[in-house]
């Protein structure tokens, strides 16, 4: 059988070999248990290279994973056991196994994945760890099953994106990340700490509105009157907000998530469906 070359060859792969076989077992198809495929899987494929061993290790938040080879030709993946997070766990394994699949073979050298690496969904910079997280995506969350949940999103706060989590054992952030991926929505997510702008990803349409931060370029606080800088104590996890906070032009609805990975601040931000709209003016397509 002819092997595939792209990582979006390997994740339709795997995704039909687990549909498949839950099938057949009589097994509810959500959640994709990585630890347990990447094993079968991958000694069924490549028998003299497979992954034979997974493992938490402790990277004091330095990694989220790695993709190890062994002295014996076989591979191993770890994960960052540095926390509890089961879905943020399983993106990790599914990310590495992206890389085994797909990239080991470029260099036999290990991957050592940090946590914005692991953000990195489109980056030229990055591109094996796009690439990994596109795979990442796929496998938990296949596309056509993610487009039915999603459907009757139009002004989404990140409490719509809760069920998503829990169906496909993901965190919170990589949900919301690939419907960021599809949506014609202009939408973002935005992450900061201690009252700056860490990383930010937008929508296509967004994109294209000219509407986007470069926290790594420039140094940006979050809005004062944003829902991020007020924190916990603000007493509000979704509010409009008004032209001249999150957009100078524009009103845009925030909803955020407080200490997801500790000291971070979730935002996401939905605006208007045409740049320039006024309040109320969103997408309900």
């Amino acid at each position: 059988m002819k092997m595939p070359t792209t990582w979006d060859g390997w994740a339709s792969r795997v995704s039909r070999y687990v549909k498949d076989g839950k099938e057949l077992l009589g097994l509810p198809r959500f959640p994709v248990r990585v630890d347990e495929i990447a094993l079968h899987y991958s000694r069924s494929v490549f028998p003299d290279t497979p992954i034979s061993h997974i493992e938490g290790r402790d990277f004091n938040g330095k990694f989220e994973g790695a993709l190890v080879p062994r002295e014996d030709g076989d591979w191993a993946i770890f994960y960052d056991r540095g926390h509890t997070s089961r879905g943020r766990i399983n993106f990790t394994l599914a990310h590495e196994f992206g890389h085994y699949l797909a990239h080991r073979h470029l260099s036999g050298e290990p991957f050592f994945c940090s946590r914005k690496q692991m953000w990195e969904w489109d980056s030229g910079y990055a591109k094996m760890e796009a690439e990994a997280n596109n795979f990442a995506a796929f496998l938990l969350m296949p596309p056509d099953d993610f487009r039915n949940q999603t459907q009757d999103f139009r002004k989404p706060v990140l409490s719509d994106f809760e069920p998503l989590r829990d169906r496909y054992e993901v965190s919170l952030t990589a949900a919301v990340l690939n419907w960021l991926k599809s949506t014609r929505s202009r939408a973002m997510v935005v992450v900061s700490r201690d009252g700056f702008i860490d990383w930010s990803w937008g929508s296509q349409p967004l994109l294209s509105s000219g509407v986007f931060f470069k926290p790594r370029k420039v140094t940006t606080p979050v809005p004062e009157e944003s829902l991020a800088a007020l924190g916990p104590g603000g007493g509000a996890s979704e509010a409009t907000h008004r032209p001249g906070v999150w957009s100078d032009d524009e009103p845009v609805i925030e909803s955020v998530v407080f200490s997801e990975y500790h000291e971070m601040v979730i935002s996401l931000l939905v605006y208007p469906a045409a740049r320039g709209s006024r309040v109320g003016d969103f997408d309900e397509t």
